[in-house]
């Protein structure tokens, strides 16, 4: 079943982040996430959300999870923790 991995941030340090957006790309094809929204302008409706909202779709929680978890994504992910602030999650599709 389908999972997806949801970020919501705002970026505090754009330069020390542009490193980030070089390499996730290649990181998130390698374990086969699907990125179905990447806005760096989101519009806020509810609450105090960040300026960058990102949905990734992968085969499943578990399959997001190794992603996450993977030594690649961890070589890489300090410089999105970092330099921002914001939350992740992840959410079985819908009739999961």
């Amino acid at each position: 079943m389908a999972a997806y991995f949801v970020f919501n941030y705002r970026v505090n340090d754009q330069d020390a982040y542009q490193p980030y957006l070089a390499e996730v790309p290649k990181v998130l094809e390698a374990h086969g996430a699907e990125i179905l929204a990447a806005d760096f302008e989101s519009e806020g409706i509810e609450g105090d959300p960040g300026h960058v909202t990102v949905v990734l779709k992968f085969a499943s929680k578990e399959a997001a999870r190794e992603w996450y978890h993977s030594p690649e994504y961890q070589k890489i992910i300090a410089l999105r923790t970092d330099n921002s602030d914001g939350i992740a999650a992840i959410a079985n599709a819908a009739g999961s």
